[in-house]
């Protein structure tokens, strides 16, 4: 059976299979060192175009809407329990039950269910999720202090094995789900109230200060049968989220002490990588899960004010660095390029050693893989999710990238509920697959659809279309309070006397102007500088310098 795991996207990066040692039932992806290194060449500069507003093809209205139909016909309507795959289906996972609450109001926004059905879809998952029974048994039960199980059944919404932890992280991606219900279902409606109220309940249901074994961080999660994972979050990586969500708590919250330390490790994995500084983590989910939910343009912490940028900004450059790793494609793997690209946690072939070019190369199955300063590996598994997910950080790059991948590889990789998971031009091996199925001449493709992948697209093309995840996300309380206790300042944080929150005539944000004004570098200013702004300015002004002139895409 195919066992994906969330969590251990980052799991996996961060603890490098001693996590990984006891959950080997659940097929973790594995991130150690692949046997065939990744060598860095010299750096391919593929130098970014300044950021304009680009009219998006037909294509991406079509991938939407598709994309969206996987969370609308998967789930299942009785408890409203997203499965972590389909058509394999072997379990629900609260992270695709996340993204699932949040895709429905864009359902409704694009007139593609109503808002009554997304009322009931809604309701019947967040009663489910908190009547789920509860408790430190290592069977029949679904959640504790909180936090739930990483994979459910799929009708009973119990714990789905013993492998199953309870999960710091997917349990975050469930909260962001649950709180931007809260913001969006905001009529005077006995049934939108009891939306509220119960999305309320959760939130505060979480003992995020449980899992603070190692204070002032938080535990990975917890196993009824060995106790709390020894491995705690710590940045850079997707667990942003989780220390907002925990940081805004008004039961259990933890210190802002958690988000000094958390940043406290950024150094380790700051740097120059494929031309682009920044700080890097080589699974590009790394740089989108918290993205999905949270607009990081113009606001600032400790460190990233430091450093001159913002957390969007660093994600556009990680996006950049991929492209220009697949434009030097230094293990010559087929078709990459610099409308080919992006490596994250995905599907894969087979965990096998095979001869490629005169050499023996590592294939997996699930795993996460990256290009960057520290976290390397790359089989030739190409996950569209991972460039398509970038797009509101970088759709110069992103849009031609989409439109090729569907051209050139649609009639094998996309399908009702839109792209497949992964594929691979490289692996044509004649051997017993883990999932998937092999093209003649075109190499592995993937056969299911993973709902922590399909989330992100449909997500993040919505905000580069309208802002609206980010939007409605905007004017949740709890999320304002954790990013202002971890110390984020400036853009639509600032208080409403600088511009921000007020109405104009239209009933428009009257803020919304000067917020693009400082999501967008700043001018040079007068006077001395402080060296990180020095720094970050002089290298957006050398990259502007050499940039060549470049036609927008032309839509379909």
């Amino acid at each position: 059976m195919q066992q994906v795991k969330t969590t251990t996207r980052a799991v996996c990066l961060a603890v490098l299979g001693t996590l990984v040692l006891a959950l080997s039932a659940c097929k973790k992806p594995e991130t150690q060192s692949q046997t065939q290194p990744i060598v860095n060449p010299e750096p391919v500069v593929v130098e970014p175009l300044k950021q304009e507003r680009l009219e998006l093809p037909p294509l991406f209205r079509d991938i939407e809407k598709r994309t969206f139909q996987f969370f609308w016909d998967t789930t299942n309507e009785r408890n409203g329990l997203t499965p972590d795959r389909y058509p394999s289906r072997p379990f629900a996972s609260i992270a695709s039950v996340g993204f699932a609450l949040t895709a429905y109001p864009i359902g409704i926004e694009r007139g593609w269910v109503s808002r009554t059905q997304a009322v009931d879809r809604t309701l019947t998952t967040l009663k489910f999720l908190r009547d789920l029974p509860a408790g430190p048994q290592a069977s029949g039960k679904g959640s504790y202090k909180g936090f739930y199980y990483h994979f459910l059944d799929m009708q009973k919404g119990e714990r789905y094995d013993s492998w199953v932890e309870l999960s710091s992280v997917d349990t975050g991606l469930l909260m962001m789900g649950v709180l931007f219900t809260q913001s969006y279902y905001d009529r005077d409606d006995a049934r939108e109230k009891e939306i509220r109220e119960i999305a309320d309940t959760l939130y505060k249901r979480v003992d995020w200060q449980w899992l603070q074994q190692n204070k002032p961080l938080i535990s990975m999660g917890w196993f009824p049968e060995s106790g709390f994972i020894k491995h705690d979050w710590m940045g850079y990586n997707e667990a942003m989220l989780l220390y907002v969500l925990a940081l805004g708590s008004p039961t259990h919250p933890v210190e802002p002490e958690a988000w000094t330390v958390w940043t406290r490790t950024y150094n380790d994995v700051w740097g120059v990588y494929q031309g682009e500084e920044f700080l890097a983590f080589g699974p590009l989910f790394g740089h989108q899960y918290s993205h999905v939910w949270i607009d990081f343009r113009g606001i600032q912490d400790d460190y990233m004010r430091e450093r001159g940028i913002d957390y969007f900004e660093n994600s556009r450059r990680a996006a950049y660095a991929q492209r220009a790793y697949a434009i030097a494609n230094p293990m010559k793997w087929k078709d990459y390029g610099p409308e080919l690209w992006g490596l994250t946690a995905s599907d894969g072939p087979q965990q096998t050693l095979q001869e490629y070019r005169g050499e023996q190369r590592q294939f997996r199955h699930y795993s996460a893989r990256g290009a960057g300063l520290r976290e390397n590996f790359d089989d030739g598994t190409i996950a569209p999710t991972a460039a398509i997910a970038s797009l509101p950080f970088a759709p110069e790059i992103v849009i031609p990238t989409t439109v090729s991948m569907h051209e050139r590889y649609g009639e094998y990789i996309y399908s009702s509920y839109g792209f497949l998971d992964s594929f691979n031009p490289s692996f044509n091996y004649d051997i017993p697959l883990k999932t998937g199925r092999l093209v003649p001449n075109q190499g592995w493709v993937s056969s299911d659809y993973i709902g922590i992948d399909q989330g992100p697209i449909l997500t993040m093309i919505t905000n580069y279309r309208n802002e609206f995840v980010w939007n409605v996300m905007k004017r949740n309380a709890y999320i304002r309070t954790g990013l202002e206790r971890a110390g984020f300042k400036g853009g639509w944080l600032a208080p409403p006397d600088s511009g921000k929150g007020e109405k104009g005539k239209d009933g428009k944000d009257a803020g919304k102007d000067k917020q693009a004004a400082e999501a967008k570098p700043a001018a040079k200013p007068d006077g001395p500088m402080d060296p990180a702004t020095a720094r970050a300015l002089g290298e957006a002004e050398s990259r502007a310098g050499r940039m060549p002139p470049k036609p927008a895409p032309k839509p379909e």
